[in-house]
């Protein structure tokens, strides 16, 4: 019989969208204030492959990624996509915007060595439920020295430069877990 063994740690980020550059700044120190210091940060780049957002987030949106510097275990991913859904609504609330109800989105994933998570309330033949109406789709995976796409892989994280962001993260993850070795047992685990 196979036993269950314990999770690795991973790196929890988020993945946030928005037209306005100073209120994502906002957001970024609204999340390292819930999820601890940011260890990587990505540019922010043009979010353009789509228009999907644009009737409730408004135009010129822009893609950033925050990658944070705590541990987690993966299990804790369903817990922080409510956490970020309620940010979400508290920002939207105080920005009282009528014509942008959503003026920020925020993705939280997390990565570990090979592949990228991502958290979402939509259910769909490729996503496995996480409980609590959150749902887990495996968005990229790392094989053979590169990060590959899935044929649900969403066109911006087919990308080169996110590829390359997250290729930094992945770096980050190896070796803060070189360094977690050393830890006591809770830390090795991932903090709660």
């Amino acid at each position: 019989m196979a036993r269950p063994r314990s999770t690795k740690p991973v790196k929890l980020f988020a993945g946030l969208l928005g037209g306005d550059p100073d209120l994502l700044r906002r957001t970024r120190q609204l999340l390292g204030r819930r999820f601890g210091p940011i260890d990587l940060e990505s540019e922010l780049w043009p979010f353009d492959q789509t228009d999907y957002y644009e009737p409730e987030m408004g135009p010129h949106l822009q893609r950033w990624f925050l990658s944070f510097e705590n541990p987690i275990p993966p299990d804790r991913l369903a817990e922080i996509k409510h956490e970020t859904n309620a940010l979400e609504a508290e920002i939207a609330e105080d920005c009282l915007l009528p014509d942008i109800p959503r003026p920020v989105n925020i993705d939280p994933g997390y990565l570990d060595l090979n592949k990228l998570v991502l958290g979402t309330t939509k259910d769909s033949s490729h996503r496995i439920c996480l409980g609590s109406g959150i749902y887990a789709e495996v968005t990229l995976r790392y094989r053979h020295g590169s990060w590959q796409t899935l044929p649900w892989t969403y066109p911006d994280y087919t990308r080169p430069e996110y590829h390359a962001f997250f290729n930094q993260v992945r770096e980050r993850l190896r070796e803060q877990r070189n360094t977690w070795a050393d830890r006591p047992d809770n830390l090795r685990q991932g903090q709660r």
